[in-house]
C-alpha cells in the first residue's frame, strides 16, 4: 500500500514558502464601487472584474496572470499530477459501452472507442445484435472544438428524423439541429439559444423546445417549430412570466401527452396536451405556494407525486375522467411518512416503481396495483439505488442501478412478479478490487443535537489511530442529495491512505424534506456548522489527524467551502473550492445575472432586510478578514453561466490582500469552459489530478 507519508518522503518536496519566493502572486488593482441596496450600501473594491462580455483586457490579463502563477507554483508537483492522472485512467475501461435499452422497436446504446473522450451513439433495429446505425459520432462532431456537449436528443415517432441540442461554448446556450436518419442529410432548420430539451409532436414535423432569455439565460418560452419554416414563424405555446419558475418539457410514459413542467423552490405546475395536438395546454393543478407535484400518465390514469398533506411526499392517482376535478379527486396510493421520502417514480402496467430515501440511503420500492409492496434489498450500510432506463412500461422487469463507495455501479433488472434479479452489467473498474476497501455509515452529532449521516470509505489497513489524512466532501443545497459511488479519480487518494468522507449535511434531502428546510433560507448556517461538526467528530473518533484534513465542494458546495474557511480555518489544512458561489449578496441583488431570480426561495431575496442581514452574515466574500486561512485551491470557468467567473475572481483577490498566512492560494481559470469544466471523458480527470496533487502535498506537510 502506498501510504502518503512514504510516498511524500520519497519525493522530497520543496516547501511552499520556498516556492513562493520564486513566484509572486498577481496583484489586483482596487477600484472602489458602491453596491447599492434598499438595506444598505457596500463598497466592493473588485467589482470591476465583472465583464459580462468577457472582453475587458485588464480583467483577462489578470486571469492570465493567475494561471501563469498557478503554473509556476504547481510545476514542482507535475510528476505527482501525471502519476495521479495515469492511475485514474488505468481504472477506466477504454472501450466501454452502455447497457442497450429498447424503445419503439430499436435498441439504443452508447460506446467509447479506445482513448476516446466522446462516445458514439447508435441503435439497432429489432435485435440487439443487428447491424448498428450510428446516430451521433461525437468524436467527429467535437473535432476542432475547444468545448463540445451534445445534450438532449430525440427521434421522431416515425423513426425517420432526429433532433438534438448541442453547446460549443460551455455557457449552456444550446443550438437545436435536425437530421434525416434515412439520408443522413442535416436539415437547414436551426434554432439558437435553447434549453437542452426537445420533444417531437406526433406529426413528425413539429419540434417543441424552450427558448432562453439571451441576458438572464432563463428558459421562459415553450415554442413549436415546424420543419422547413423560418424560426421567426415558430408558434408560442406557453410563456412563463414569473421569473422565479424554471421550466422543462417531457412526454408521459405512454407517450400520450406532452407536458410543460413548471417548478420553483416551493411550488409546481404542470400543463399537458395530447401529443397529437400539443397546442392547447391544460393545467393539471394550479400552482400554490408550498404545493408541489409531478404527474405521469399510463393507460387511463394519472399518477402524481405530491406533498399535499405529506411533507415527504406521497403518490396519488386519478382517472382521466376525474382529472379535471383537480386535487380533490386524487386518491392516495401511498401513505404520508415522517421517515420515508419519495423522490421519484415510474409507472408500469400493473405496478409503480418508486425511488425513495430512508435513513439517508436511496432505495427502490415496487408497489403493485393490488397494494402489495416490496423493497429491493441491499447489503451495505451506505449505498444508492436509482431507477434506470425503462422505456417500455408493459413488462414485469424493472431496471435499476446500485452503487456504493466500494461497489462499482451495477445495472440490474428485477421481476416484480417473481422477485428474480438479473445483473445486466457491472461497470468495469480495471485494476481495482472492492475487497481492498471498507465502507461505513457513521452518524456525527451536530452542535444542536442533530445526527448527521456520513458515508466513509478507506483502504483496508489504514490505521484508526488519529494519524490518517481525511478528505471530506459535501454539497448541501437545493435539496440535492449526495450519494455514494466508486469514482476512478478517487482511488489514487484511497491507495495513499486517505480516508474519504461524504458529509450529508442539511440543505440536501438525504433525510427528507425537513433536512432541506433546516438547511436553506434563514437556516442556511446549519449547512456550514454541520460540515465543521462532522470534521471534528471524525477527528475525535480517530478516523483522521486534526492537522491533516482536506475539504472540497463545488458551486453551492463552493459557498460551503468559503463559509468554513471563514468560520473554522484552523480545522482544515487545505480547502478546494470549485466554481464557488461566494459573492452571495451582490449576486442575489442583481436579477440580470443568470439563475438569480430562480433562487430567492433558496437563499432569500436581499431586498428584504431579514434576508439581506442573514446572507451578509455568512457570504464568504463579504466575511474575508485579516487572519490565517488554510491552503486554498480555487477553480472557475470563464464561460460559467451558473456561477459567474467574477465571483471566485473577486474572492481570490480579496483573500490575497487580507490573509495573514503564508499558505498557498492557487486560482485555476479555465478560459474555454463553463460550470462543469472542459468537456470530454478524460478531461475532467486531468483537471482533478492537479488539485489532488495540491491536496496530497498539503496533507503530507507537517
Amino acid at each position: 500500500m502506498k501510504y502518503l507519508n512514504i510516498l511524500m518522503a520519497a519525493t522530497a518536496l520543496i516547501p511552499w514558502s520556498a516556492r513562493a519566493q520564486e513566484a509572486s502572486p498577481p496583484t489586483v488593482a482596487k477600484q472602489p464601487y458602491v453596491v447599492e441596496s434598499p438595506n444598505g450600501n457596500r463598497t466592493d473594491d473588485y467589482y470591476w472584474l465583472r465583464d459580462d462580455a468577457r472582453e475587458d483586457p485588464a480583467m483577462l490579463s489578470y486571469l492570465a496572470a493567475e494561471n501563469a502563477y498557478a503554473d509556476a507554483m504547481m510545476e514542482r508537483l507535475k510528476p505527482l499530477e501525471a502519476e495521479l492522472y495515469q492511475e485514474t485512467v488505468s481504472h477506466i475501461r477504454q472501450d466501454d459501452s452502455s447497457v442497450p435499452y429498447r424503445k419503439n422497436g430499436y435498441w439504443y446504446a452508447t460506446r467509447f472507442a479506445d482513448g476516446a473522450d466522446y462516445p458514439v451513439i447508435e441503435r439497432r433495429r429489432d435485435k440487439i445484435d443487428a447491424p448498428a446505425e450510428v446516430l451521433f459520432d461525437e468524436p467527429a462532431m467535437a473535432q476542432g472544438k475547444a468545448y463540445f456537449a451534445l445534450s438532449d436528443w430525440a427521434v421522431s415517432p416515425d423513426d425517420e428524423l432526429i433532433g438534438w441540442a448541442q453547446d460549443t461554448v460551455g455557457r449552456r446556450q444550446y443550438v437545436l439541429k435536425v437530421r434525416n436518419l434515412e439520408t443522413g442529410e442535416e436539415l437547414a432548420d436551426e434554432v439558437q439559444d435553447i434549453e437542452p430539451q426537445l420533444i417531437w409532436a406526433d406529426d413528425n414535423r413539429t419540434l417543441l423546445y424552450i427558448a432562453k432569455d439571451p441576458v438572464t439565460l432563463r428558459g421562459y418560452r415553450v415554442m413549436a417549430h415546424t420543419l422547413g419554416s423560418p424560426v421567426s414563424e415558430d408558434r408560442l405555446l406557453y410563456e412563463e412570466e414569473d421569473d422565479t419558475f424554471q421550466m422543462g418539457i417531457a412526454r408521459t410514459t405512454d407517450d400520450a401527452y406532452i407536458c410543460v413542467i413548471l417548478q420553483s423552490t416551493t411550488s409546481d405546475e404542470q400543463r399537458c396536451a395530447p401529443a397529437s395536438a400539443p397546442y392547447k395546454l391544460a393545467t393539471l393543478a394550479p400552482r400554490e405556494r408550498e404545493f408541489r407535484y409531478q404527474a405521469d400518465h399510463l393507460g387511463n390514469r394519472w399518477i402524481i407525486r405530491t406533498n399535499r398533506s405529506a411533507k415527504n411526499y406521497k403518490l396519488a392517482t386519478v382517472t382521466d375522467a376525474n382529472m379535471p376535478d383537480g386535487p380533490s379527486a386524487w386518491r392516495d396510493l401511498t401513505d404520508a411518512s415522517d421517515d420515508v421520502f419519495i423522490e421519484a417514480f415510474k409507472p408500469f402496467a400493473g405496478f409503480v416503481a418508486i425511488n425513495q430515501r430512508q435513513a439517508g440511503n436511496r432505495m427502490i420500492r415496487l408497489l403493485g396495483d393490488d397494494g402489495r409492496s416490496v423493497t429491493v434489498d441491499a447489503a451495505e450500510p451506505a449505498y444508492q439505488m436509482n431507477l434506470g432506463v425503462n422505456e417500455e412500461p408493459d413488462t414485469p422487469w424493472v431496471r435499476y442501478t446500485y452503487a456504493s463507495l466500494v461497489t462499482p455501479t451495477t445495472t440490474y433488472e428485477v421481476n416484480v412478479q417473481t422477485g428474480e434479479k438479473r445483473v445486466l452489467k457491472v461497470a468495469p473498474v480495471p485494476n481495482y478490487d472492492p475487497d481492498d476497501y471498507v465502507t461505513e455509515r457513521v452518524w456525527a452529532p451536530a452542535r444542536d443535537g442533530t445526527r448527521v449521516p456520513v458515508s466513509l470509505v478507506y483502504r483496508k489497513g489504514v490505521p484508526r489511530d488519529g494519524t490518517a489524512p481525511l478528505f471530506q466532501y459535501a454539497y448541501g443545497s437545493y435539496g440535492s442529495s449526495t450519494d455514494p459511488s466508486v469514482d476512478p479519480g478517487r482511488i489514487g487518494m484511497l491507495d495513499r491512505g486517505v480516508v474519504y468522507a461524504i458529509a450529508h449535511v442539511r440543505g440536501g434531502q438525504e433525510m427528507g424534506r425537513n433536512w432541506y428546510d433546516d438547511g436553506h433560507l434563514l437556516n442556511k448556517k446549519n449547512t456550514f456548522t454541520d460540515f465543521i461538526d462532522v470534521t471534528r467528530y471524525l477527528v475525535k473518533e480517530k478516523y483522521a489527524a486534526k492537522d491533516r484534513v482536506a475539504a472540497m465542494g463545488g458551486s453551492a458546495g463552493g459557498l460551503l467551502m468559503g463559509a468554513i474557511a471563514n468560520m473554522a480555518p484552523h480545522d482544515y489544512k487545505v480547502i478546494v473550492a470549485q466554481v464557488p458561489f461566494v459573492d452571495v449578496v451582490t449576486t442575489m441583488l442583481d436579477p440580470s445575472i443568470p439563475l438569480t431570480t430562480f433562487e430567492y426561495d433558496e437563499w432569500g431575496n436581499p431586498a428584504e432586510k431579514r434576508y439581506y442581514d442573514y446572507m451578509l452574515s455568512y457570504s464568504p466574500y463579504d466575511n474575508v478578514t485579516a487572519k490565517d486561512y488554510p491552503a486554498l485551491y480555487v477553480g472557475t470557468g470563464l464561460w460559467d453561466s451558473q456561477v459567474q467567473y467574477y465571483e471566485p475572481s473577486k474572492w481570490v483577490a480579496k483573500l490575497r490582500d487580507l490573509k495573514t498566512d503564508n499558505n498557498p492560494l492557487i486560482f485555476r481559470v479555465n478560459m474555454e469552459a463553463g460550470h462543469g469544466g472542459k468537456s470530454g471523458r478524460f478531461e475532467r480527470f486531468k483537471q482533478s489530478a492537479e488539485w489532488q496533487a495540491f491536496v496530497l502535498d498539503q496533507l503530507c506537510a507537517h
